[in-house]
């Protein structure tokens, strides 16, 4: 068969599993578990690949929640990675009902054609992936072992053909005190939220001094009982970012110092326990990155060639299994700095859907959806990458001229830019390139008026594959 028929049947595999793909995301969406309690998602996701005829093995290697799925008996070996694990609090804010839903297409798309192909298609359940390490776990009990290629794909507002995961650490933070009534006897206490303003105070002012890419940041979990008690004991959550292990390394230390003054400055006992083993940064296979970028034009479909340095670091995790064999990287990010957030609604493919979250199919030469549809968090799937659409919102255009006045009025956030990568209301280059995805105001060129875009929610209610989280992953 030729390559064109047989991307012609992958295609028409994913067209006819998109009822169920969004179905299943929609499904465990709806059921968030957190990290190493996945219990429910990882029995729906064995569920399905062993209705598509896939070997599944559950609690694969020992961890409850992790699986093997495999079809065929080539000698290439693919693995997809799945992850479906969500936030404490927030649910599947980072997408990872999307991963899921996203690594089942692509393993029923592959698998009829496995044996033709001369591939084994392996889809691996990484549970744990929100600070708990599960990807390193499963790779020190020997996953992942003598694969030819890996891959994932990750939620995010543009599509990106090479995102850079950078190193991180996890790290529980408690500082014990000694309790006291504030008001009768404070000086009879130790006071542990003192602990930490002392350790946050430090880590603020450690950042001038840090490289540009390295990001601490966390929160205090436990911060005392009462007002006029005075605390004896609180925890925190905080990760530690680098480009490399090495420089993460020495980052780390520099943090573990400003946690140390703070003990020493309250007269507390300050313990600092690893969450995780350290994830390594992300380690692109070249040659697999080269066929993507260059199906994705053959396609019509543009993508954005590299996360860059000036946009918010990448925060996936998906980077430790990859760290000795070829990976191709997630192709969708999702983490820039909030208040550039690009709206949801002014995506490829996208309509208003009535102030819930809407799912687009995206198709060559930039067609609309295939169900834009009321939906938690819903899976776009495509031939090549997926899009995560959020909930829809109203865009503001407003054109001020040279007086300063606004001449236009509101649009729904239906338009989408000519080349699929920038928003409603941006200008273009003179090389055709949409000017930064990012920026807010737009230069005035040859005398034109300034465009300013602005964005407001039409819903709140509920987190989204694309909403804001705090934590690593």
């Amino acid at each position: 068969m030729s390559e064109a028929a047989l991307k012609r049947r992958v295609r028409e595999q994913v067209d006819a599993e998109l009822p169920r793909l969004i179905a299943l995301s929609e499904a465990l969406h709806a059921d968030p578990e957190t990290a190493w309690n996945e219990h429910r998602a990882s029995a729906r996701l064995c569920d399905e690949l062993e209705s598509r005829g896939f070997a599944v093995t559950p609690a694969y290697l020992g961890l409850e929640t992790a699986f093997l799925a495999t079809a065929g008996t080539g000698a290439v070996r693919i693995g997809i990675c799945a992850e479906y694990d969500a936030l404490p609090g927030l649910g599947h804010a980072c997408g990872h009902n999307l991963i899921a839903a996203i690594a089942v297409g692509v393993a029923a798309a592959l698998a009829p054609l496995a044996d033709e192909l001369g591939i084994t298609v392996e889809v691996y359940g990484t549970p744990a992936e929100e600070g708990g390490g599960g990807k390193i776990e499963l790779l020190d009990r020997g996953a992942f072992a003598g694969l030819d290629l890996a891959v994932m794909a990750h939620p995010g507002p543009v599509d990106v053909a090479e995102a850079r995961p950078f190193a991180v650490a996890h790290s529980h933070v408690q500082y014990d005190g000694k309790a006291a009534h504030a008001g009768a006897y404070p000086e009879q206490g130790v006071n542990a939220n003192d602990a930490f303003v002392v350790a946050q105070v430090a880590i603020g002012l450690l950042r001038q001094q840090l490289p540009h890419s390295a990001r601490v940041h966390g929160i205090q979990t436990v911060g005392g009982q009462a007002p006029n008690a005075i605390p004896n004991r609180t925890e925190g959550r905080w990760y530690v970012r680098a480009e490399t292990l090495a420089e993460l390394e020495h980052i780390e230390q520099r943090v573990n110092r400003c946690f140390e003054a703070g003990a020493l400055a309250s007269g507390t006992t300050l313990t600092n326990t690893p969450e995780s083993k350290r994830y390594s940064e992300f380690r692109t296979d070249e040659r697999a990155l080269g066929h993507y970028r260059g199906e994705r034009h053959r396609a019509g479909e543009g993508v954005r060639h590299l996360w860059h340095r000036d946009d918010e670091p990448g925060v996936d995790r998906y980077g430790q299994c990859l760290a000795d064999r070829p990976g191709h990287p997630p192709v969708c990010r999702r983490r820039q700095p909030a208040r550039d957030q690009p709206p949801a609604g002014v995506r490829r493919g996208m309509r208003r859907a009535g102030g819930g979250e809407s799912a687009a199919g995206c198709r060559r030469g930039a067609r609309t959806d295939r169900g834009g549809r009321r939906a938690g968090g819903v899976l776009s799937a495509t031939r090549t990458t997926c899009d995560v659409l959020g909930p829809a919102q109203l865009v503001q255009v407003r054109r001020v001229d040279a007086a300063g006045e606004a001449v236009s009025a509101s649009h729904g956030a239906t338009a989408v830019a000519k080349d699929r990568l920038a928003w409603l209301g941006s200008s273009s280059t003179d090389s055709g390139r949409p000017d930064d995805l990012f920026s807010r105001r737009r230069r005035s060129r040859a005398g034109a008026p300034v465009a300013r875009v602005g964005f407001r929610r039409r819903d709140h209610r509920r987190s989204t594959a694309c909403g804001q989280r705090g934590s690593g992953a």
